[in-house]
């Protein structure tokens, strides 16, 4: 069946079936609006959107897939204020001619990456477009702490990175070339696995800065380092290039530090800390905050690409 044959209210009534409530959801989706608790009286939020062709393909990822991915974007820069995630709004913009089992697989998706962090989708909007388009909201609860902005890293501050970096981007690398393993490189392009629960812990130790690392290390950090008025030098023995990524840049011809420093997708979470932070499991130290502008390699510019510019 496809979504002009259910028509929207029979599309609307089948997303929402498949939907669970979050712990902060306290009216779901079926009003005009949902509402949220918000103990902390500040609400954190951030929306980003993905279109066919340009952020997913549905011959590389399956529907809920693509669900993951999408919520995933948006929760890891709730994470990234050092907030809890407690809600998603989804716009859905499709074909009339899509099939409805593909927005059901779309809705399972966007679920169960919610649930991870025990938020809900509460609500959203649905619309005809000849492109398939998935806009995203993402709300969260800072629980009583200050929130972590890009513009308080200081020279002499650690700079520490939590979750995995460059798989995603050569997952994206392998599927573009026409094969579909290593599956581990694969499965990370189409589910990221983001660090949750880092984003508040870092916030609690005293993170000075916080970012998601949604389109490259490189490119993400000079966010950081641009809003800080600081240098960022990260420190490329750093990171260790596991087997697979290094036998599959190999074969593809590709530097896999490419896909560590300039790659996206994998959502990890980088944070500066003063200096003698005892770091928790789950954070490595990559690099220092230095007098200067912008950021560097070993202390020298990097050369290669830098990260993804959805108008470059």
């Amino acid at each position: 069946m496809s979504i002009a044959e259910a028509g929207e209210f029979g599309l609307i009534g089948r997303i929402v079936s498949r939907l669970g409530a979050g712990s902060a959801t306290l009216l779901g989706p079926g009003d005009d609006a949902a509402v949220i608790r918000a103990a902390d009286s500040r609400v954190v939020a951030s929306t980003d959107v993905l279109v066919e062709g340009r952020h997913f393909r549905r011959d590389w990822c399956g529907p809920a897939d693509v669900g993951h991915r999408a919520a995933a974007a948006n929760l890891a820069d709730i994470a990234a204020m050092g907030a809890r995630p407690t809600a998603l709004l989804v716009a859905l913009c499709a074909p009339a001619g899509l099939e409805i089992a593909w927005a059901e697989g779309l809705a399972d998706g966007l679920s169960a990456e919610a649930a991870l962090v025990g938020a809900g989708v509460v609500g959203g909007d649905t619309s005809s477009s000849p492109t398939l388009t998935i806009a995203v909201t993402a709300l969260g609860d800072l629980e009583g702490r200050d929130p972590v902005r890009r513009d308080g890293a200081r020279p002499g501050d650690l700079l520490a990175l939590s979750g995995r970096i460059g798989y995603g981007a050569a997952g994206y690398t392998v599927l573009s070339r026409g094969f579909r393993t290593p599956k581990v490189l694969v499965d990370a392009y189409r589910r990221p696995e983001v660090p949750y629960a880092s984003g508040p812990i870092a916030a609690g130790l005293g993170a000075t800065s916080m970012i998601d690392i949604s389109d490259g290390l490189i490119q993400d950090l000079g966010h950081v380092a641009a809003a800080s008025v600081v240098g960022i030098d990260i420190e490329r023995e750093a990171f260790e290039v596991p087997g697979q990524m290094r036998d599959a840049a190999k074969a593809l011809g590709v530097d896999p530090y490419q896909w560590i420093l300039a790659g996206g997708d994998d959502h990890p979470l980088a944070a500066t800390f003063p200096a003698g932070t005892e770091l928790p499991a789950g954070w490595r130290v990559i690099g220092r905050v230095v007098d200067g502008s912008g950021v560097t390699v070993d202390g020298k510019p990097w050369t290669g690409g830098t990260g993804w510019d959805h108008f470059r």
